[in-house]
C-alpha cells in the first residue's frame, strides 16, 4: 500500500512519488468460478484441488515449466509451496512452477539484469510507480490484449473495464491489474503494547508533527529502540507528500492545488515542510541512523524487536495486515482522507515479460489466478494445516504454536496477485471488509488526472539520468540525514542538469493532450 503498501528504493523516489506500496481489494467477485459470493468470511473457502476441475484442453499442452517473480522476502517453506503449486497446476494446464521472490531492495537491479541476460521469466509482478512505463519502453513486457481475450476470459469478467482502460499505454494492456483496493490513505502505524504501555491518546494524533512527543517518549522509555523506522524508498515524506506523480519520472500535480498544472514536487513548499520536519526528527534520534541506505522493509525492524512504527499506505483493515507483517499488534493512525490516482488504480499488475517461453500458458496460469480461490490461497497463504488452519466460520489462522514470526510462509501481500476477493479472511478481520472496501473507493477524492497514463518513451534517457542524480539526495532528504534548506537547491540543480525540466515539459503536453480529449 498496498498497498503497500504500497515503496521501496531510494531512486524511486525521484522516479514517482507516489509511491504506495500496499495495496488491497476491489469489490467483484470471481464471475463464473466455484468460489462463494464476495464478501462473506468464507470467501473461497469451499475451494479445494477437488473442487476446481482441469480445463478440457490442459491434455493436450505440452508440459511446460513457469518461471514468477515478484518482490518479496524468501520463505522457507518456499520449495514444498512450488512443489504444491506445481502438482496443482500440473492437473489444470499441465505445467510446473518455480516462485522466485526477489528482495524488494534489488528488485531493479536484478530484474534488469535478468532481462539483460535474457533468462527466461513467464509472469512478473509491476506497477505504475516501481517501473512499468519504462518496462514498455524499454520492450521488457508485452501486450496482453489478445491474450487476455483468448486465454484470461476470467479477468475480463471481472476487473472494471474502466480500471482497465486506465492502465493502458498507447492503447495497449501490459498488466493484469489485481482486483483490490484503488486508492489510499497515508499514516503512521505504531505497536499496540508501547501504545497502551505510554499512555498514548491516539485521538489527539491529527497530523504529522503530533507524533514528536509520542516519539520522544519512545526514545526516553525504550533505550535502544528506533522510535520511527524508516528508508530512502519509505518514510514519512514519500509516503504523507500528496502528489499525483502521473507515471515514471519526475513530474507531479499537487493534489492540494486542484488543477493539471505538472511541477517538480522536490521545490515545493510542501516538500521542504516534510523534508524540515525529517531532519529535526532525525536530529533528535528518532529515526533510524542507516535509513538512507536501508531497503530492506520497514516492517522487519519492528518484527525484530527493534522499532515502535513507521509510515505506511492505509485502506480498511490495515491493522490487522501489519500486525500480520509484524507479528505484533498494531495501531493505525491515519493522517490523510482516500485519494484515487491513475498510479493506485495500476498500482499491483501481473505482466508478461518478453522471455517468456510460452506466453499463452503464463496467461493461462495468470487467469487461474484470478478463478480460482484455490490456488490464489495457496500463493498467498501456504499449504493449509502447516502454515494456516481454518476455522469454522472460514477465517483462516495460523495452527497452534505458529505465529506470524515464526510460520515457515506467509507472503501476506495479496494486494500483489489475480482476485484478492478470493482470498481467505483473518481470524479477527470484518466480514464485510470486502464491502469496506467498495465503500473506501467510492469515498476517494479522485485526481483530475485519473485515467492519464504517461508514455516515458520520448524523455525515457532523460528520466534515467535523473533517476542516476537523484541517488545522491533522495534518501538522505526524505529520512531527515542532511538538511534540506542547503541540500535541496543542490538536488534541484542536479535534477535541472540532468533534464528534469524536459520531462516535466512532455509530462504536461501529454497531460493537456489527454485533458482535451476528456472534454470531447
Amino acid at each position: 500500500m498496498k498497498k503497500k503498501s504500497t515503496l521501496m528504493l531510494s531512486a524511486m523516489m525521484a522516479m514517482s512519488l507516489a509511491a504506495t506500496a500496499c495495496g488491497s481489494n476491489n469489490n467483484n467477485g470471481a464471475a463464473g468460478s466455484s468460489a462463494p459470493a464476495s464478501g462473506s468470511a468464507d470467501a473461497g473457502a469451499s475451494a479445494s484441488p477437488a473442487a476446481a476441475s482441469s480445463p478440457a484442453a490442459s491434455s493436450s499442452l505440452k508440459p511446460y515449466h513457469l518461471v514468477m517473480i515478484f518482490p518479496g522476502s524468501t520463505p522457507k517453506d518456499l520449495d514444498a509451496v512450488n512443489a504444491e503449486m506445481s502438482k496443482y497446476l500440473t492437473d489444470k494446464i499441465n505445467a510446473t512452477i518455480e516462485l522466485r521472490p526477489i528482495d524488494w531492495g534489488a528488485w531493479n537491479d536484478k530484474t534488469n539484469l535478468l532481462f539483460a541476460s535474457k533468462e527466461q521469466l513467464d509472469v512478473m509482478w509491476t506497477s505504475s510507480w516501481m517501473g512499468l512505463g519504462q518496462q514498455v519502453a524499454k520492450g521488457q513486457i508485452i501486450p496482453l490484449d489478445d491474450l487476455i481475450d483468448s486465454d484470461g476470459q476470467g479477468i475480463k469478467a471481472i476487473i472494471d473495464p474502466d480500471v482497465v482502460e486506465g492502465g493502458k499505454i498507447d492503447g495497449k494492456v501490459y498488466g493484469a491489474v489485481t482486483n483490490k483496493e484503488f486508492a489510499s490513505n497515508r499514516g503512521i502505524v505504531m505497536r499496540k503494547d508501547l501504545v497502551d504501555k505510554y499512555n498514548i491518546d491516539v485521538a489527539q494524533l491529527k497530523t504529522l508533527a503530533d507524533f514528536g512527543p509520542v516519539l520522544e517518549k519512545i526514545k526516553q522509555g525504550e533505550p535502544g529502540m528506533t522510535p520511527l523506522q524508516a528508508e530512502g524508498g519509505n518514510s514519512p515524506l514519500t509516503q504523507l507528500l500528496q502528489v499525483d506523480g502521473l507515471g515514471d519520472g519526475p513530474g507531479a500535480i499537487m493534489r492540494s492545488a486542484h488543477d493539471l498544472k505538472v511541477v517538480n514536487a522536490i521545490g515545493t513548499p510542501e516538500y521542504m515542510e516534510l523534508a524540515k520536519l525529517m531532519r529535526q526528527w532525525f536530529e533528535a534520534g528518532y529515526i533510524n541512523k542507516d535509513a538512507p541506505t536501508r531497503s530492506d522493509g520497514v516492517a522487519n525492524a519492528v518484527k525484530a524487536g527493534k522499532a515502535f512504527s513507521y509510515a505506511v499506505a492505509m485502506k480498511p483493515g490495515i491493522e490487522l495486515q501489519e500486525s500480520r507483517n509484524t507479528g505484533t499488534p498494531m495501531v493505525a493512525v491515519p493522517l490523510t482522507q482516500p485519494f484515487m490516482t491513475t498510479g493506485d488504480t495500476t498500482s499491483s499488475m501481473l505482466a508478461i515479460p518478453t522471455t517468456s517461453g510460452d506466453p499463452q500458458r503464463a496467461m493461462m496460469f495468470i487467469n487461474l489466478l484470478f478463478t480460482d480461490p484455490y490456488l490464489i490461497n495457496l500463493l498467498n497463504w501456504g499449504i493449509e494445516g502447516k502454515h494456516f488452519v481454518k476455522g469454522a466460520d472460514g477465517t483462516i489462522d495460523y495452527p497452534a504454536g505458529v505465529d506470524a514470526a515464526t510460520t515457515g510462509y506467509n507472503l501476506n501481500a495479496s494486494w500483489m496477485f489475480g482476485n484478492q476477493m478470493n482470498t481467505y479472511l483473518w481470524k479477527g478481520e470484518a466480514s464485510d471488509l470486502w464491502d469496506q472496501y467498495k465503500q473506501f473507493n467510492e469515498s476517494a477524492e479522485r485526481s483530475p488526472a485519473l485515467g492519464f497514463v504517461f508514455n516515458p518513451d520520448p524523455v525515457k534517457n532523460e528520466i534515467t539520468a535523473v533517476n542516476n542524480a537523484s541517488q545522491q539526495f533522495a534518501g538522505v532528504v526524505a529520512t531527515g540525514a542532511l538538511d534540506p534548506e542547503k541540500t535541496i537547491p543542490q538536488y534541484l540543480k542536479k535534477m535541472e542538469a540532468a533534464g528534469v525540466n524536459k520531462i516535466i515539459a512532455e509530462k504536461q503536453r501529454q497531460l493537456d493532450e489527454w485533458a482535451k480529449t476528456k472534454q470531447q
